[in-house]
């Protein structure tokens, strides 16, 4: 996508997402530093840090690219940290949609299957980067048809379980809010749950667009560099990678998502949303206290 990259236009668009994406991680990089100082965990602002540090370094490498047209190992790289770097985006919507679904359903976001399936989500997540680059690396270092053809058959796969993946944030919403509402629903962070909803929702949406894009790029049958599809044009590229997520960034970042999404540490139970499944705990202590009190009266 893109094609190769040249100094008009490609540098002076990569010049203006580049001060987008520093500006963006320091933005972030400063509210988890306040919160973390709070004692105000919340995790997700680091990884916005690391996702636009990621772009960063995409940008840069394509400038670089743009002035070495004919280094492979630059182009590589600039085509890696295209695909790779959004995955933590696609993880963060996750989470968002899963803190809705146990705040809701509690009986089904905290199930043991669904919990230790999130696992194994965000392992295959890890398989397809890999799966990503090393077909990415191989098929540009070989000759051999069949070789670059099995190459492609797994970036085909990688790229459509990222588009499955960045769908599940909208069907857990879906259960969240579909199945029948519990007496025992949890509130957390700041601001309703509609407003928290409709975050997730667009933010899956930009993501699902974003992904969907590639691999219908992907899917496309290829076509000769002297005859590209719209789809390979850098508008194309610019628009449905760097624009996107810019999106998705001023959408998290200026609703103050680490506000909206903030859970209390070590919630691993139905209850711990709201604390209620250590209130039975602090019953049992108030009560200690009045027994020692008594006790100490009578002695008295």
């Amino acid at each position: 996508m893109g094609g190769l990259p040249t100094i008009i236009p490609d540098i002076p668009i990569c010049a203006v997402f580049l001060v987008l994406y520093i500006a963006f991680a320091a933005t972030n990089m400063t509210i988890f530093q306040k919160n973390r100082r709070r004692g105000h965990k919340f995790v997700m602002s680091g990884m916005l840090f690391g996702f636009c540090m990621a772009r960063i370094t995409t940008l840069v490498l394509r400038i670089a690219w743009a002035n070495r047209q004919r280094n492979v190992r630059l182009a590589i790289a600039a085509n890696i940290f295209v695909n790779a770097g959004v995955l933590l985006v696609y993880i963060i919507n996750f989470i968002l949609a899963q803190r809705i679904l146990r705040s809701k359903q509690s009986h089904i976001g905290w199930h043991p299957i669904l919990r230790q399936g999130s696992k194994l989500l965000y392992s295959l997540i890890l398989g397809a980067l890999v799966m990503v680059i090393t077909s990415t690396v191989l098929s540009l270092y070989t000759l051999d048809m069949h070789t670059r053809s099995q190459c492609r058959d797994v970036q085909l796969a990688a790229i459509t379980y990222l588009l499955v993946f960045t769908c599940l944030p909208l069907a857990q919403v879906l259960i969240a809010f579909t199945l029948p509402r519990r007496p025992q629903e949890e509130s957390f962070g700041q601001g309703g749950m509609t407003s928290k909803t409709a975050i997730v929702v667009l933010s899956s949406c930009l993501c699902i667009l974003i992904a969907g894009f590639k691999a219908g790029v992907n899917w496309s049958p290829p076509r000769p560099v002297t005859n590209p599809a719209w789809y390979d044009s850098k508008a194309c590229f610019y628009v449905f990678n760097f624009v996107l997520e810019i999106m998705i960034l001023s959408l998290l970042t200026f609703t103050r998502f680490d506000r909206r999404f903030h859970i209390p540490d070590g919630s691993t139970r139905p209850g711990d949303y709201s604390c209620r499944a250590l209130q039975p705990d602090k019953d049992s202590d108030q009560s200690q206290l009045r027994e020692q009190k008594g006790s100490a009266s009578v002695q008295t």
